[in-house]
């Protein structure tokens, strides 16, 4: 459910976006400090203005965006894929051990980086196959829409529901009173 902040929230990303992309205007007004910019920016060679962009592009961290939620996802299933094939495999070995006890007793120094490869590899199968990227992608991206609550709704919303929990208890145990006190009078049990 969109509320009236997330749509104007998009409303905003939506003119910053078209701003961004409309050709920019020369500026009417001119002043000291523009004039003064306007000079060091007609001085900066072209081997100078690749340089500071180089410079900045190595300052400037990269943003994933949603796609480092898919990476993480990826990682966390080759982990997932990794441990149940260990486990499974400790147990099957186990189990033929009993039933054979030549082979002794599981030797997860072997186990262990099988596991881990066969997570890495069943990864890299399902990262290779387009439409699972894709719907990864598409989930990372509908997930990265969802507004959390901040702390203070958190809190708020908290509190009702236990005010909500003691009203409730307080009533029912009251209507249990109130039934039990006449049903003893109906039936004569209490003397």
């Amino acid at each position: 459910m969109a509320t009236e902040e997330d749509l104007k929230k998009a409303e905003a990303e939506e003119e910053a976006e078209e701003a961004a992309e409309a050709p920019e205007a020369p500026l009417a007004v001119s002043s000291p400090s523009t004039a003064l910019a306007k000079s060091e920016e007609a001085s900066v060679t072209p081997e100078d203005k690749a340089e500071g962009e180089a410079e900045l592009e190595d300052d400037v961290p990269v943003q994933l965006g949603y796609q480092r939620y898919v990476y993480a996802a990826y990682m966390a299933a080759a982990m997932l894929v990794g441990f149940l094939v260990a486990k499974s495999g400790h147990a099957g070995w186990y189990k033929l051990g009993q039933w054979k006890p030549e082979l002794g007793e599981p030797k997860d120094e072997y186990l262990y980086p099988v596991a881990g490869l066969i997570g890495v590899f069943v990864a890299i199968y399902y990262w290779r196959k387009p439409s699972s990227r894709q719907y990864a992608n598409e989930v990372a991206e509908e997930l990265s829409k969802v507004t959390w609550p901040s702390r203070k709704e958190t809190t708020i919303t908290t509190s009702m529901v236990f005010v909500m929990v003691a009203v409730a208890s307080v009533f029912f145990l009251a209507v249990d009173a109130v039934l039990g006190w006449g049903i003893t009078a109906v039936l004569g049990l209490g003397s």
